[in-house]
């Protein structure tokens, strides 16, 4: 009995010891030991002179002055900036507290934010100055500066940067270096061999071009780059193709910054001196950034919805994937459901934020087996909630380019298990894009149709033409079924 006593003072004691710890461990936070290496580590790589952030966090004052602020924004997950989640794979370069680290800024405030011993901190990282990959084999400015006002709306503007090489280039990676960092929400990269964004750019007036023509066959993406973005090359194997002869397009979105700026944007090309042993495309849902998708998003909604949905007709391995919408962007979602029914979800972002908006690569590749069901989802929220709103009442918004219109879509990177199904593949997804246009196509006729009461004889002949299969120059009962599916009825 008294062993039993002695074990049961032991254990007591041995708790009260180790809480007593606890608490002098509380008391004992300080910036130099405990908050410094958070800072430095998930912080400083924007927050520090010539990057993105509003202000540094480069040592202890900067971070104890704004220390309620931080406490807030970290809380709320707002901070670090990272919106992918996925319970089934790992994103590369994962940014974000884990709630130990929350915790103890927590009690770093709570105890009144001590500096502890200087001599303790650890050295800030060594960031990579001037260009993240290197030096790169080709660089590249635009021509002009571009002029943007302190105030006023968002600006999308496009620039031409003639790139005069004499043989095609295979690119692995492209680093975009915005001159003032302050106004530069995102750019998109385009090559266009068709000598259209060029004579765009000349009869515009000011530096640049205001619309983006439509896809022809001598236009193609390069991929592009938003705030907080970090370059990569792509995985092993894989590059961009860079015809011969092409302009690069660099299609940049502004905020103005509260004074007047002038922007001159430089590009830095990384070559591959192999051709690629594979090709890579993306499969986009709904395509064309919901284009195609009929978005008429009504005042104060706050859940319009648009769902998309392809089958795999091959084996693919995916490797990044990434979202896109506007301000009323509420959240989007991208789940494959495999030919066992197993579901597996590739990216969820449940808070989208207009001014975060990256690519994410997976830490591996991920495999999906022919017969796999890729699912979409994205959501808009066009209410008074919604403190990202532009509108105040809200307004009706529909599809189209400017920030104050809405876009949707989800695109995962892809590339066949087998090479010799890339053809295949492509020519699937290019497929279900050509559907989505004929439905929306349809769909307007539909519309134009539902406001005059009758179809024009104009209309009629181009539902002809393009479901007339037999030539026989009218629509069978078979062909008016397939006008009806691609209708939506």
């Amino acid at each position: 009995m008294k062993s039993v006593l002695y074990l049961i003072t032991v254990i007591c004691l041995s708790i009260g010891l180790f809480a007593s710890s606890i608490q002098a461990s509380d008391t004992e936070v300080n910036f130099s030991e405990h908050i410094a290496p958070i800072v430095f580590n998930n912080c400083t790589s924007c927050h520090r002179p010539n990057e993105a952030a509003p202000f540094s966090l480069i040592n202890y004052r900067d971070v104890q002055k704004r220390g309620e602020l931080i406490m807030t924004v970290i809380e709320d997950r707002y901070m670090p900036p990272w919106h992918a989640y996925s319970k089934n794979y790992v994103f590369q370069d994962h940014r974000g507290l884990s709630q130990s680290e929350i915790g103890l800024m927590a009690k770093w405030m709570d105890n009144g934010m001590a500096e502890g011993d200087p001599s303790k901190m650890p050295e800030m990282p060594k960031f990579t100055e001037g260009w993240q990959l290197g030096e790169p084999d080709l660089v590249v400015s635009m021509k002009e500066g571009f002029t943007l006002y302190a105030e006023g709306a968002d600006i999308y503007r496009n620039f031409v940067i003639p790139l005069n090489l004499d043989e095609d280039k295979w690119i692995k990676a492209i680093e975009f270096r915005p001159g003032k960092r302050t106004v530069v929400h995102h750019s998109l990269f385009y090559f266009d061999t068709s000598g259209d964004a060029r004579r765009r750019d000349e009869a515009d007036p000011i530096t640049g071009y205001k619309t983006m023509g439509g896809t022809n066959q001598g236009t193609g993406s390069l991929g592009g780059w938003a705030v907080g973005g970090i370059p990569k090359l792509l995985p092993e194997g894989l590059a961009f193709r860079l015809p011969k002869e092409s302009d690069f397009i660099l299609s940049t979105h502004f905020h103005p910054s509260g004074k007047e700026e002038t922007e001159v944007s430089t590009v830095g090309f990384y070559f591959s001196d192999e051709t690629p042993t594979q090709r890579f495309t993306r499969l986009q849902l709904p395509p064309a950034f919901g284009a195609l998708a009929g978005v008429n998003i009504p005042p104060g909604d706050p859940n319009y919805t648009k769902k998309d949905l392809f089958e795999l007709p091959v084996d693919v391995k995916a490797f990044a994937v990434n979202a896109h919408a506007h301000y009323l962007g509420k959240s989007m979602k991208m789940t494959a459901t495999l030919p066992d029914g197993e579901v597996t979800e590739l990216l969820t972002i449940s808070d989208w934020d207009f001014s975060w908006q990256e690519q994410y690569r997976y830490e591996d590749y991920v495999f999906l087996p022919a017969g796999t069901r890729i699912d979409a989802t994205v959501v808009w929220d066009n209410s008074e909630d919604n403190i990202h709103n532009p509108n105040n009442p809200p307004i009706r918004v529909h599809w189209g380019r400017e920030s104050g219109d809405e876009m949707g879509s989800v695109t995962l990177s892809i590339v066949p298990a087998n090479p010799d199904e890339f053809d295949q593949l492509r020519t699937a997804i290019r497929t279900h894009t050509h559907v989505g246009q004929t439905r929306a196509k349809i769909q307007r006729t539909r519309n134009n149709a539902n406001r005059t009461g009758n179809l024009g004889e104009g209309q009629i002949q181009q539902l002809i033409k393009k479901f007339d299969k037999d030539g026989d120059g009218k629509l069978s009962r078979e062909e008016r079924k397939a006008a009806r599916t691609a209708f939506g009825r």
